[in-house]
């Protein structure tokens, strides 16, 4: 049974403790229950823990379609998420294309309340995965009774895309190795028309990502100005990373994961990201903040 709550940004700071995992970093919370809350979806949805604490957690490495298209965020990501499996033009126009895929994204979150309807254990580091600078939310590994992994269940279903924010995600099994096994579900989820890929046109998908990569980089040329020392990458959202020049959502992604192996320090640190060089650097250095660290 789903609980009903209203939750507003920036929600209770407290965090529950617990004993680290020696290798991967990870607290793990069994016994928590899922929240129901209109906002939430497939992979972002409030959790009451054992100490009565109630915090929104992202699932690490897998993302669900969007299910509203009311903000021009919630539009854009909609618009990729809908690229990416082929389905821009779904039932023949764009607007059944967005309703069908709204629809297909309430029904993951459904899924997921099915999946996490007993008590079930969240396995986090509390590393920061806000997609909106105004609402607080950490990433995790959700597992229920039977010790599945809900963002493995959720790609193999064909609800959910292998992509995001990924790390290491249980003893032996590293970030990059977690987010290989994810691909494979997906691909055979793909392979299988299951879930959203009942819905894809295999022809045009090739052209419609292509077209999406486009538009994401016209969309970045016409980014507001930005003032200087305005971004801490350290601390930063998706969106707000997004806001600098030639970082879309792919490299947002990967500064999330960098920084969570390592504090960046300096402009020059980012370079450890991959795809950032050091014209890339140049460009954004002026916009970056490092508040309390050491200057260099």
């Amino acid at each position: 049974m789903w609980f009903l709550v209203g939750l507003g940004p920036m929600a209770a700071e407290q965090l529950p403790r617990g004993a680290a995992n020696a290798e991967t970093g990870l607290v793990s919370f069994p016994g928590c229950r899922l929240i129901d809350a209109e906002w939430a979806d497939g992979d972002s949805f409030p959790v009451r823990f054992p100490d009565g604490t109630i915090h929104t957690v992202r699932l690490y490495g897998v993302d669900c379609l969007e299910t509203t298209d009311r903000h021009e965020t919630d539009q854009r990501r909609l618009r990729s998420q809908r690229s990416y499996f082929g389905i821009a033009r779904a039932g023949g126009n764009e607007s059944t294309s967005i309703q069908a895929a709204k629809a297909l994204g309430i029904a993951a979150r459904d899924r997921v309340g099915e999946l996490l309807r007993q008590p079930f254990s969240v396995h986090t580091a509390w590393a920061d995965a806000r997609g909106h600078p105004d609402y607080k939310r950490y990433y995790a590994f959700i597992t229920g009774g039977k010790g599945k992994d809900l963002g493995s269940v959720l790609v193999r279903e064909g609800l959910a895309r292998a992509f995001g924010v990924a790390r290491s995600r249980k003893a032996g099994v590293s970030r990059d190795e977690y987010k290989e096994r994810l691909k494979d579900e997906e691909l055979a989820a793909a392979s299988r028309r299951v879930g959203i890929w009942k819905l894809t046109n295999w022809d045009s998908l090739p052209e419609e990502r292509r077209v999406e990569r486009a538009q994401e980089q016209a969309e970045q040329l016409e980014t507001l100005p930005l003032k200087e020392n305005s971004i801490n990458p350290n601390t930063a959202s998706r969106d707000e990373l997004m806001r600098l020049s030639g970082i879309g959502e792919v490299m947002a992604v990967r500064i999330m994961e960098a920084r969570e192996a390592g504090t960046f320090r300096t402009a020059a640190d980012l370079k450890r990201v991959a795809g950032i060089g050091e014209k890339t650097v140049a460009r954004i250095a002026p916009y970056l903040s490092f508040p309390g660290q050491p200057s260099q």
